[in-house]
């Protein structure tokens, strides 16, 4: 009986191991793991309940989404494994037989820009995205490009500026080669009409741009004439009757001054929020859900969170954001090397600013521009990117540096005579 219990404990401590590790030098984060795995069993369950309205009057089936963002889970779960398990640098270090001129890196930012390519001439609306083709067909397997260009970008940029080195500092190489690289991928996504895409790629790589070493001067003059330049276009744009811009930043003024068409999705959005009070209705108990608040699937999820389980909860989901943000970027501090260091920045900084926009834009801090939230917001390819990523994050974790431990100085007990007093210092 006791070499069954011994046996068993085995087997549980063996799959501890494969996961965490064994107890030494180079495990995971098993912080950062436990904030991912905290945050997807949340979202597939929050996820469920918002979407159930929708799903059964769309499918006849509550579960209709719930079903496959679980499906979605499984498979990201696995690349999150993969990903965990195989070492970050052959990113850089492993060549095709083929194309040996070009590592991993390099062909994954050209095969990810023959896709957005790919997107504009036989794409498709399948994401409900209101007739901009950003999904394409592969066979029986649907995804969106942009979604992996973010991952593609971050690690094409860090690779390529650990390369450049000190060359880093330099206009030429710092900031017009990158600024050429991203405007490439921003074209693109640009033409699907993806906005919130265009917002997030930018903003990783402006991120990355300045962790990469470029001059902080050129940098600085540099972002203050970009935003002024789109301060100037969306003022301008502001006051053209009928714009775009302008009815976007009309609505985000005042989101109750068209609730039956131009507000209605942000004024309903609001009404979750306020609804839910400091505890919530309840898990399943949303009022807003039932075909008020469009997108209770995807977008506007954490509407129905708050209104579910209020203020206490929602509040509670933020700080295990903030929480894998801050070791995200521990762990990239960490890192013994450049190329590493970049990745982590880029993924981090991917997960958190996604997360501050979707956020802002439910509780309309700004105007609605459309962007996911990690995690909780349905759909396949961004969940099992997303997912791959943190197994990238884990595997990073593993080559953390950390200080070697000093040996401490103890004063020892002089026992031969019994009289109490120490003798000289011993190290311990």
């Amino acid at each position: 009986m006791a070499k069954a219990r011994r046996t068993k404990q085995k087997r549980r401590a063996g799959i501890l191991r494969f996961f965490i590790g064994d107890g030494r030098t180079g495990d995971i984060s098993v912080a950062f793991f436990a904030y991912v795995m905290i945050l997807l069993v949340v979202g597939l369950v929050m996820m469920a309940s918002a979407s159930y309205a929708w799903a059964y009057s769309d499918f006849g089936d509550g579960l209709y989404y719930a079903k496959k963002q679980a499906m979605f889970a499984g498979l990201g779960f696995v690349a999150m494994i993969f990903f965990m398990k195989m070492d970050y640098h052959n990113f850089k270090t492993v060549k095709l037989p083929i194309l040996k001129n070009f590592n991993v890196a390099g062909i994954f930012y050209i095969v990810v820009a023959a896709l957005l390519i790919m997107v504009l001439l036989i794409g498709n609306d399948e994401g409900g995205t209101m007739g901009a083709k950003r999904w394409i067909d592969i066979g029986p397997i649907g995804f969106q490009p942009s979604e992996v260009a973010k991952l593609s970008l971050i690690i094409y940029f860090a690779y390529s500026m650990e390369r450049d080195g000190k060359k880093m500092n330099t206009f030429k190489i710092g900031i017009l080669k990158y600024a050429a690289l991203l405007g490439f991928y921003v074209l693109l996504i640009a033409l699907e009409k993806h906005i919130s895409g265009i917002m997030l790629i930018s903003a990783i790589a402006i991120v990355l741009i300045l962790c990469g070493g470029a001059n902080w001067k050129q940098y600085t003059a540099l972002g203050i004439g970009s935003v002024l330049t789109a301060i100037g276009y969306i003022t301008w744009q502001s006051h053209v009757p009928g714009s775009y811009v302008a009815k976007r930043i009309a609505s985000w003024k005042d989101p109750f001054s068209d609730v039956l068409d131009v507000t209605w999705q942000t004024a309903n959005s609001i009404i979750a929020i306020g609804s839910g009070g400091l505890f919530g209705l309840g898990l399943g108990n949303s009022r807003q859900k039932y075909l008020y608040l469009p997108e209770t699937k995807n977008d506007f999820v954490f509407p129905i969170v708050c209104e579910e389980i209020g203020f206490v909860g929602a509040l509670a989901i933020i700080i295990v954001f903030f929480l894998l943000v801050v070791e995200g970027y521990s762990i990239a501090v960490r890192c013994k090397d450049r190329f590493g260091m970049l990745i982590a920045v880029g993924i981090t900084t991917q997960i958190g600013i996604q997360t501050v926009l979707n956020l802002a834009v439910v509780s309309n801090l700004i105007p609605n521009t459309g962007i996911s939230l990690p995690f909780f917001s349905y759909g396949g390819t961004a969940l099992v990117m997303q997912l791959a990523e943190m197994g990238i994050m884990l595997n990073i974790s593993q080559h953390r540096y950390y200080p070697p431990e000093t040996e401490e100085t103890v004063l020892v007990p002089e026992t031969d005579d019994g009289g109490g007093d120490y003798n000289e210092p011993k190290n311990a």
